[in-house]
């Protein structure tokens, strides 16, 4: 998932402030788009600069992006995907092209400050790890042929998978087949280039599997009792920094107590499916809020306090291409459309989220495991109207609400009628992958849509 770090996320109600702070850290967010109703690159760009968004993390190098980039004041960090490794690893010609094609033709105009090789490779079913250090070698000696080395970092996103054992955090190690062929020399790439180690970090997996051992409070930067390690002493009031610290201790127990950790993926989702324990709008509002605020207001974890958070929020957009749990798809802090999926004070001065237990159910029936589908406003009208027709015609959708006189009907207009049939034909279809798409006309969103008095559907 993804490095991009934002100066501070706002909508109408977030508030920026500069990074004046020396001891605070960075917060950015992954741009990623496994989805066919985003707005266009340059809508995005827009997007970010309003929001305050400097840094910006994608999964690839795609050329409309990249120029979109150009010139914006965002710093930019790419990916050379997982598919590429084996060619990358093989032939040096090859990542000098792809250097040529992919960084030194968008600079300096785009900012690019990082490539990220690879993404989780211990976990590619392709079984891509063995290429990954060579990989890493070839691209930063591309790199130096073209005099970029100095000014680019070359990481690589681990998952904590990639861990034996994660506590408590002062026992962390990596898995053992892992340590000899690629953690040592990953590491020693990177003690040799000044570059980090990247962590993709979900608090939320661990919650959700966990939820009758861990404390939603202690997940969601909530005020807590804490947990003490038993190892070192050291008190932990959130998940996350147990997490980062139970890989500073896998790195330190190798040799490598030097390296630094940037957490380039983490996120809560607001909305999944009704084994996701959790997930919600609420508890997505009050991880990411608490997280914002714990790293602008400066300090490390309890075993590295003098280094500074690092963190890159998953994700920029709902993405509704992405395959798996609902939760896949509702990582987003904004919609397509641009709007807030729900309210996160990016402050340092803010307080969160209200802390009372309405306003973050575990399991609440407006929210866990329930979605909706409703029209993209800002597509034409005769796309609109095109899903309202298949929608209530071939698709069965129930329409009948929406006739003259029903209780849908009003108000009466094409957006609140597509809305009300996209949604019923979503749920008749059991809110399965790509049945709330109608060609880009439509997308998903995790709060009760809101047309007059009339009430949609959430099963059939």
């Amino acid at each position: 998932m993804v490095l991009f770090v934002l100066s501070l996320l706002m909508l109408s109600s977030f508030s920026i402030i500069p990074f004046t702070n020396a001891d605070s850290g960075m917060i950015g967010v992954n741009y990623g788009r496994i989805a066919n109703n985003l707005p266009a690159p340059e809508k995005v760009v827009e997007l970010l600069k309003s929001q305050g968004i400097n840094r910006v993390k994608l999964y690839d190098t795609d050329s409309s992006v990249l120029t979109a980039l150009a010139n914006s004041g965002i710093k930019v960090v790419v990916s050379l995907p997982n598919e590429n490794l084996s060619a990358a690893a093989a032939d040096q010609s090859y990542t000098d092209t792809w250097v040529q094609d992919n960084i030194k033709k968008y600079m300096p105009a785009t900012d690019i400050e990082a490539i990220a090789v690879g993404n989780e490779v211990f976990v590619d079913p392709r079984n891509t790890t063995t290429y990954l250090v060579p990989a890493m070698k070839n691209v930063q000696s591309s790199l130096a042929k073209f005099n970029l080395e100095g000014s680019i970092k070359i990481s690589s996103p681990l998952a904590l998978s990639a861990l034996a054992n994660s506590y408590p955090p002062s026992a962390g190690s990596f898995k053992p087949d892992l340590i000899e062929p690629v953690i040592k020399p990953m590491l020693d790439f990177f003690r040799k280039t000044s570059s980090h180690l990247m962590v993709n970090a979900y608090p939320f997996f661990a919650y959700k599997d966990n939820a009758d051992k861990i404390s939603l409070e202690y997940a969601l930067f909530k005020e807590n009792a804490g947990n003490v390690d038993s190892g070192n002493g050291l008190k932990y009031e959130n998940l996350l920094e147990a997490q980062i610290d139970a890989v500073f201790a896998a790195m330190s127990a190798v040799g490598f107590n030097d390296v630094k950790v940037v957490v380039t993926e983490t996120g809560w989702p607001s909305a999944g499916d009704e084994n996701e324990i959790g997930a919600g709008s609420a508890n997505a509002a009050a991880y990411n809020g608490g997280l914002v605020k714990r790293v602008l207001t400066g300090n490390g974890t309890p075993l590295k306090p003098k280094e500074p958070l690092n963190v890159y929020l998953f994700a920029l957009f709902n993405e509704n291409q992405k395959t798996g749990p609902t939760s896949e798809r509702n990582y987003g802090l904004f919609y397509p459309n641009e709007n807030k999926v729900y309210d996160v004070p990016f402050s340092a001065l803010s307080t969160p989220v209200d802390d009372s237990k309405e306003n973050v159910p575990v399991k609440s029936p407006s929210h866990v495991g329930q979605t909706w589908c409703v029209a993209n406003g800002k597509t034409s009208k005769e796309k609109l109207q095109e899903g309202l027709d298949y929608a209530c015609g071939e698709g069965g959708a129930d329409c009948r609400p929406i006739q003259k006189g029903a209780t849908c009907y009003d108000p009466e207009s094409l957006a609140a009628h597509a809305s009300y049939a996209f949604n019923s034909y979503y749920q008749k279809n059991a809110r399965g992958v790509g049945t709330c798409d109608f060609g880009g006309a439509a997308y998903v969103v995790s709060q009760p849509p809101k047309y007059g008095k009339c009430e949609f559907p959430t099963g059939h």
